[in-house]
C-alpha cells in the first residue's frame, strides 16, 4: 500500500473516531437538555444590562414543563420542552458583552442579538458556543476588534450579519468555504483586505462602506493577490474534511436530539405549531369582504405552505405576518396573533369592531380564524412591504425615496392615524407605531397596519403587561412618559409618529444614528433634541434630499416632527394638527383635495384646534 494510501486511511480513521467521540458526548448533553437550557437563559439575563426591561417576563421561579419557551424572544423545538431552538432579542436595548452562557442551549440554532448595544469583541471561540447555528444575526451594536476566523467552524451556518459595527481588520477567507452560505453581510464597518470567495455562488453578499475592502465582486482590486499555493489547497481540503464530518455528525446529533420515537413531519417547511392545529382543518374563516371567496383554515394552511418560514413577511411585537396565495390569483397576509390571552366571546367582539374599521390609509382587516389557542387574522396584501424596509434596506445604496414620496406617504399615514384618533367612535390610539406598521401598497399610498391589536395581548392589564412583555411598541418610539405612567394615550401615538417623520426626514434608524458622534448612545429622538439644542438641527437633514429645491419644505417637515417628539406631552400637537401642518408643507404638491380635510367640528374632540392654531404651527415650522 502507498503512503498516502495509509495517510488517507489514518485520517479517515481518526475523523470517524471524533465522530464517535463528539456523539457520545452529545448524547451525555442531550438528556440534561432541560437544565442546562435554563441555565443558558440564566446566564443570559444576569450578563446583559435590561433597562427597558424587556426581559422581565424571563422568570425561572417555575418548574413545569416548557415555562422558558413562554419567554419573550425565546423558540423551542416543541412548546411542551425546555429545548430552545431560537433565541430573538433584537431591538430591545439590551447592553454588555456576547453571553457565554449561550454555550449551555446545546441545541441553539437561531441568534438574532441586533439592533441593541453590546460592545467588546466578538469571542474567538464562538463555535464553540454556537456550533450548530444556522442564522447568527449580531448587526448594528457596537462590536470592537476582528472577525474570528474560529466563525468558519460554524459549518452550518445559512446566515450571518455582522453589518453596522465597529469591526477592523480582514474578513477570514476561510469563512468562503462555509457550503451552506446564502447571506453575508458585513457593510459599515471598518474592514479592510481581500473579501472571500464564497462556494456557493449565489450566496448574497454586503460590503457597503467598508473603505479598505477590495476583491473580485468590488470595484477596488487586490493589489499583488498570489495564486493558491500547495498549502492553500491542502489546508482547504483539510477544511473540507472537518466540514464534511461535522455536516454528517450534525445530521446524526439532530435526529437523536428529536428522539426516535418522534414522528417525522409531514411538511418540513411548516412551523410546528401549525402542524398542532391539522386537526381542526375544516373550520371556517369568518369574512367581512363578500369579494374574498369563503375560506377554510385548510385553504390559509395551502395558502401559506402550511405557515412555511419562506412566507415570513414581518414579525413584529403582536405577532408575525405571513404571505397568502389563494387559487383565485389574490394575494393576502394572514398575521398569527403572539400571546393573546382574550376568550373567544371577547376576541370575536373585538375582532367584528376593528372588521368594521374602514379608511384609505388603513389596512383593512379581511378576515379572521381560531383554531384552539391559535388566532389568525387575514388582511389585503400590500405590495411595497413595510416604510422601514423602504427607509432602511439591507443594501443602503439600494433605497431610492425622493423626497415628494416621502412627503407624500407622512400625509397619508397622518391621515389615518388622524381618523383614528378623532373620527372613530369610540375612537382608537394605536400603541404600536413604527415605521414597521405602515404598509405600502403598490402605488405607495401608506396604510397603517396592526391599529387595535395592542389591546389583544392581555386583557387584564394591557397597558402594563404590554410594555414590561416589550409589546407597546418597538424601542426607540415609546414616548419618554410612558414607562412612568404606564397609560397609552393620544399624545404617546404623536411621540411615536413623530420619530417616523424623523426616520422620513433624516433616513436614520429610531434606535442607531449612523451620522451621530461614536460617543453619543441615545435614540433619533433624544438626537434630534441635541442638535436642537445647540441649534445644529439643520444638519440631521438627509444629505440626499438637500439641493434640490425641497431645502425649505424639509425644515419644515423636520420642525413639525420635533413638535411631535418634545418631552411633555401636553405640548404636542394633536393628530389633527399635524395632519394639517403636513398638508401646508405639501400644499404644492396636491396629495390632499379639500373636501378631504377633516374639519375640528367632525372630530368630537373638544381639545381640536381651529384653523388659527393650525396657521401659528404652520408660521412657527417657518
Amino acid at each position: 500500500m502507498a503512503l498516502s494510501d495509509i495517510n488517507f486511511v489514518v485520517l479517515a480513521y481518526a475523523l470517524i473516531c471524533i465522530a464517535l467521540v463528539l456523539l457520545s458526548s452529545r448524547s451525555i448533553t442531550v438528556s440534561n437538555a432541560t437544565k442546562t437550557d435554563i441555565e443558558c437563559l440564566q446566564s443570559i439575563k444576569q450578563s446583559l444590562q435590561d433597562p427597558n426591561n424587556y426581559l422581565i417576563s424571563w422568570n425561572f421561579n417555575n418548574n413545569t414543563e416548557g415555562f422558558i419557551c413562554r419567554f419573550t424572544g425565546i423558540d423551542c423545538w416543541h412548546p411542551d420542552e425546555n429545548k430552545v431552538i431560537n433565541i430573538r432579542l433584537s431591538d430591545m436595548g439590551l447592553k454588555g458583552n456576547f453571553p457565554r452562557g449561550i454555550q449551555k442551549c446545546t441545541s441553539l440554532t437561531g441568534l438574532d442579538f441586533s439592533s441593541n448595544r453590546l460592545s467588546g469583541s466578538i469571542p474567538s471561540d464562538i463555535s464553540k458556543l454556537v456550533p450548530y447555528v444556522t442564522s447568527l444575526d449580531i448587526s448594528s451594536n457596537n462590536f470592537l476588534g476582528e472577525i474570528p476566523i474560529n466563525l468558519a467552524n460554524c459549518s452550518f451556518l445559512n446566515i450571518l450579519k455582522l453589518d453596522n459595527n465597529r469591526l477592523t481588520g480582514s474578513i477570514p477567507l476561510q469563512l468562503g468555504q462555509l457550503p451552506r452560505m446564502k447571506t453575508f453581510s458585513v457593510a459599515n464597518n471598518l474592514l479592510s483586505g481581500q473579501v472571500p470567495t464564497f462556494s456557493n455562488k449565489n450566496t448574497s453578499v454586503s460590503y457597503a462602506n467598508n473603505l479598505g475592502l477590495c476583491g473580485e465582486q468590488l470595484p477596488k482590486s487586490c493589489p499583488g493577490v498570489p495564486r493558491k499555493s500547495s498549502v492553500g489547497i491542502i489546508a482547504a481540503a483539510a477544511a473540507g474534511g472537518i466540514t464534511f464530518t461535522a455536516i454528517i455528525v450534525g445530521i446524526l446529533l439532530y435526529y437523536f436530539s428529536r428522539g426516535a420515537a418522534k414522528k417525522k413531519e409531514d411538511d418540513p417547511e411548516g412551523n410546528k405549531w401549525a402542524k398542532s392545529i391539522k386537526g381542526t382543518k375544516g373550520i371556517k374563516v369568518s369574512m367581512f369582504e363578500e369579494s374574498i371567496t369563503k375560506m377554510r383554515l385548510i385553504d390559509l394552511m395551502k395558502a401559506t405552505n402550511n405557515f412555511s418560514k419562506v412566507n415570513i413577511i414581518g414579525e413584529g411585537r403582536t405577532g408575525t405576518m405571513y404571505k397568502a396565495m389563494i387559487p383565485d390569483g389574490i394575494s393576502l397576509m394572514v398575521k398569527r396573533l403572539q400571546d393573546s390571552q382574550h376568550l373567544e366571546k371577547e376576541f370575536v367582539s373585538e375582532m367584528n369592531t376593528l372588521g368594521s374599521v374602514r379608511h384609505r390609509n388603513l389596512v383593512p382587516l379581511l378576515g379572521f380564524c381560531m383554531a384552539k389557542k391559535e388566532k389568525l387574522l387575514v388582511y389585503k396584501y400590500m405590495e411595497n412591504g413595510t416604510l422601514y424596509d423602504k427607509l432602511h434596506p439591507v443594501e443602503p445604496e439600494v433605497r431610492n425615496m425622493d423626497w415628494p414620496l416621502r412627503l407624500k406617504i407622512a400625509i397619508g399615514a397622518a391621515k389615518g392615524l388622524a381618523w383614528l384618533h378623532h373620527n372613530c367612535n369610540p375612537r382608537i390610539i394605536h400603541r404600536n407605531i413604527s415605521s414597521k406598521c405602515i404598509l405600502l401598497d403598490e402605488n405607495f399610498e401608506p396604510k397603517l397596519s396592526d391599529f387595535g391589536l395592542a389591546r389583544l395581548m392581555n386583557p387584564v392589564d394591557t397597558h402594563l403587561s404590554t410594555f414590561v412583555n416589550g409589546e407597546f411598541g418597538d424601542l426607540g418610539y415609546v414616548a419618554p412618559e410612558y414607562p412612568r405612567t404606564l397609560v397609552a394615550t393620544l399624545k404617546g401615538d404623536v411621540y411615536s409618529f413623530g420619530v417616523v417623520l424623523l426616520e422620513l426626514v433624516t433616513g436614520e434608524k429610531p434606535t442607531h444614528v449612523a451620522n451621530a458622534p461614536e460617543t453619543f448612545k441615545g435614540s433619533l429622538a433624544e438626537w434630534i433634541t441635541q442638535l436642537s439644542s445647540n441649534s445644529l438641527l439643520h444638519t440631521a437633514i438627509d444629505k440626499s434630499l438637500l439641493g434640490n429645491d425641497f431645502d425649505s419644505e424639509l425644515k419644515q417637515f423636520l420642525r413639525v416632527a420635533c413638535n411631535c417628539v418634545v418631552p411633555t406631552a401636553k405640548e404636542r400637537p394633536t393628530m389633527f394638527e399635524v395632519y394639517q401642518l403636513l398638508r401646508a408643507v405639501g400644499e404644492r404638491y396636491h396629495f390632499t383635495t379639500e373636501d378631504e380635510m377633516m374639519l375640528p367640528s367632525e372630530t368630537g374632540d373638544a381639545d381640536s384646534p381651529d384653523e388659527l392654531i393650525v396657521a401659528q404651527y404652520v408660521k412657527e415650522a417657518q
